[in-house]
């Protein structure tokens, strides 16, 4: 299972409630899915894809050795099949069955999930733009990965946020009954009622221990996830208090018929069609030219083993 999400929409809360499950593991954000989908085609040659894992520090941090993903791998498999032997061997060092991901990054990579895991179920958790632009905003330089285009102010995130749910959201309509949306008010607002529903669309037996998390998670060592070390509630973040007039406008001018097709209060139903467009290409050129890095032996020189 894939949780798909902008960051600060709540991906982290709900992915540590799924990963306390005995059954599904979710590990921290791996990243490292679309570099792997550009460096290996089918079928994948699984002593190069070796050498790769032993280059990513992902892996590191979880802790998981490429040992351990070998015994997943076996000659002609699909590259996303080797991917998912890389979450397997996860799972399976936590005595779990099964696998999922929330990495927000991939919000921008939709077509290589879609490609890659033909048969995956998608949770989609949304939040009140503003509010998660209150959020992003809100974290000191430094704490988050920060790529090329990384929001500075309300209209950038405004266009990240508009640009990657309807991304989502168009997903959805193509997987049809593989597509769940979650609205981050509602699973903060009834924890267990949402994730008992999360739970039912992804074959997951709930367990309570799933929202006994508080204290229980290495996310909440974080600097920007202290939320974490408390139980979820409501006006967390609160735009109509706290967002300036400006910012309000600058944003709703850009994603305000997004959000009021979502049902969210707004004053202005902008949709920026100029200056979305021009996000949408500026950051499609980024990553053009970051696959064509990826697939090249540069990487691996930027990139010396690990392990």
């Amino acid at each position: 299972m894939i949780v798909l999400g902008v960051r600060r929409s709540g991906t982290t809360l709900l992915r540590v409630m799924l990963d306390r499950s005995r059954e599904l593991a979710v590990p921290d954000e791996s990243y490292f899915v679309p570099q792997l989908a550009r460096r290996h085609r089918t079928p994948v040659d699984p002593a190069a894809f070796l050498d790769d894992l032993r280059r990513l520090p992902t892996l590191v941090e979880w802790q998981l050795s490429p040992a351990s993903v070998q015994a997943f791998l076996r000659p002609g498999m699909t590259t996303g099949d080797a991917i998912a032997a890389v979450f397997a061997a996860y799972a399976a060092e936590r005595d779990k069955t099964r696998w999922g991901d929330k990495t927000p990054l991939y919000m921008q990579h939709l077509d290589v999930l879609e490609r890659l895991f033909p048969d995956a179920l998608y949770v989609h958790l949304i939040r009140d733009g503003r509010d998660a632009a209150l959020s992003f905003l809100s974290v000191p330089d430094g704490l988050m990965t920060e790529g090329w285009g990384h929001p500075r102010d309300a209209v950038g995130f405004a266009c990240q946020w508009a640009t990657e749910v309807a991304a989502a959201r168009a997903l959805g309509a193509r997987v049809g009954e593989r597509y769940r949306e979650l609205r981050y008010e509602a699973l903060v607002a009834d924890p267990e009622g949402e994730l008992r529903e999360v739970c039912a669309f992804a074959g997951v037996e709930f367990d309570a221990a799933m929202l006994d998390y508080v204290g229980r998670t290495d996310s909440a060592r974080k600097a920007h996830q202290q939320r974490l070390n408390e139980p979820p509630r409501l006006g967390v973040r609160n735009w109509r208090t706290e967002m300036g007039e400006t910012d309000r406008d600058a944003f709703e001018e850009v994603a305000g018929a997004l959000l009021a097709e979502l049902g969210y209060e707004v004053e202005l139903r902008g949709a920026a069609r100029a200056r979305l467009g021009s996000y949408r290409l500026r950051t499609g050129a980024w990553r053009g030219v970051g696959a064509l890095v990826q697939r090249s032996p540069l990487w691996s020189r930027r990139h010396p083993p690990l392990q």
